[in-house]
């Protein structure tokens, strides 16, 4: 073979990546994971626990991560407006959540303003319905993601990595309930 044909073979091959990739990305803009647990305890000690951002290190799957991150509660915490900040990694994760929303016993929302190691603003809403066996918490995540960030995220798995580090923290906040 020449040159010129291995050249056009891998431009190919590169353009056909890119192609798949960025198609694969395409699905990646919206993402929305939900995730349960059912926790024996009562609807108030497991709702507290999520609704008291103090109580967060106790299932925090960020901080079972990086022990050493420093966070901080800011404002009235258990109130709309409080906020979670945490700066890990050294300084290279670094962000805050804030409680947007609470009815009580029923659901908490948050959202998150992260400024390292990339940017992005995504949400979180807990809803805690009673049932025989305990309260199952469900948690909502969702986040939009340009184009180009959710081609990065495609490529090195992130939505697989997220799932699995959403229903981490939901299994630490069973464990901080019933421990």
């Amino acid at each position: 073979m020449n040159f010129k044909m291995i050249l056009s073979i891998i431009a190919i091959a590169l353009v056909a990546f890119l192609g798949y990739g960025f198609y694969q990305a395409n699905k990646l803009t919206n993402i929305h994971i939900q995730k349960t647990v059912t926790v024996k305890g009562s609807q108030q000690e497991v709702f507290d626990m999520v609704k008291y951002l103090e109580n967060f290190p106790k299932w925090s799957p960020f901080l079972a991560a990086d022990p050493g991150q420093k966070y901080e509660v800011k404002g009235t915490d258990g109130t709309v407006g409080a906020q979670y900040h945490w700066d890990g990694n050294g300084g290279k994760d670094l962000g805050y959540q804030e409680i947007v929303k609470i009815d009580e016993l029923n659901y908490v929302g948050m959202r998150c303003d992260i400024q390292k190691p990339f940017v992005a603003k995504p949400t979180f809403e807990y809803t805690f319905d009673k049932g025989a066996n305990g309260i199952t918490v469900t948690q909502d995540f969702k986040v939009e993601s340009p184009l180009v960030d959710s081609f990065f995220m495609w490529l090195f798995g992130a939505k697989k990595e997220m799932g699995d580090m959403n229903q981490k923290g939901l299994d630490l906040l069973k464990t901080a309930v019933e421990s």
